[in-house]
């Protein structure tokens, strides 16, 4: 426990032990169609506040939603009292970068906070990052798809609607950010304060990098992408952590 915290995060003793190793879905239609899919598995839903939760013959989970920074992390903190020690975050970003486009996979490797949340979770040094074994094993797992995987920076923001060009090109040029979301520098900060293992995998849904903005939610395309990873790592997550 941290010294003058007023609330841990902690298991009840009504609430049962979480497999060590899962999968948590930042957005809502994500989460609702894999933790109804693991159902018609066998899979068996348990309580998660605010949010939805499902195990797998107790050897993997899925949880989520999970929309934003603070979510994000209300939802990790209580599943690492639950148990869980290896994440697997899935979630969509935005492209900074020429070199990223709808439908491409991007595997961070560092984040920026641009967020609120991750402030609390004091790091020894460095930005918050992935664990470098899950993301490698993920990385590794994803190319079975047979799609090119991105990496880089990501920057993660609480305000979705105040995000502006003259900002977004800075974090470009001067902090090589080559995407943004909401949730991962959060996601990264807490895990690593748990010393758990946390690493993601996010669908570019987006484009911010020419003069207009450039939705891509509802394009087939996007759709196909994201059905297919988040998928995969249902039906694979525990060889992803085992790799």
């Amino acid at each position: 426990m941290t010294a003058d915290v007023l609330i841990e995060p902690r298991r009840e003793k009504h609430e049962k032990q979480l497999p060590k190793e899962g999968v948590l879905f930042a957005n809502p239609s994500d989460a609702e169609v894999e933790i109804a899919f693991l159902k018609q598995q066998g899979g068996e839903s348990r309580f998660l506040f605010n949010s939805g939760l499902c195990v797998e013959r107790r050897k993997k989970f899925i949880a989520g939603p999970a929309v934003g920074a603070p979510m994000a992390a209300i939802v990790l903190e209580k599943l690492v009292a639950l148990g869980a020690e290896r994440i697997v975050f899935f979630g969509w970003c935005g492209a900074l970068d020429p070199g990223l486009r709808i439908g491409d996979i991007l595997v961070p490797d560092t984040a920026l906070s641009g967020e609120g949340t991750s402030s609390y979770y004091p790091l020894k040094g460095g930005d918050p990052a992935p664990e470098a074994g899950l993301r490698e094993s993920l990385v590794k797992r994803l190319q079975r798809l047979a799609m090119p995987i991105k990496t880089g920076r990501i920057w993660s923001t609480d305000a979705l609607y105040r995000e502006s060009r003259a900002e977004l090109f800075s974090l470009r040029a001067k902090k090589a950010v080559v995407a943004v979301d909401m949730e991962f520098s959060a996601l990264c900060a807490v895990a690593a304060f748990r010393s758990v293992a946390l690493a993601g995998a996010l669908i570019v849904s987006d484009e911010l990098w020419a003069d207009d903005w450039r939705p891509g939610f509802t394009q087939p395309h996007f759709r196909k992408i994201a059905a297919r990873v988040r998928r995969l790592l249902v039906q694979e997550a525990f060889g992803v952590f085992s790799l």
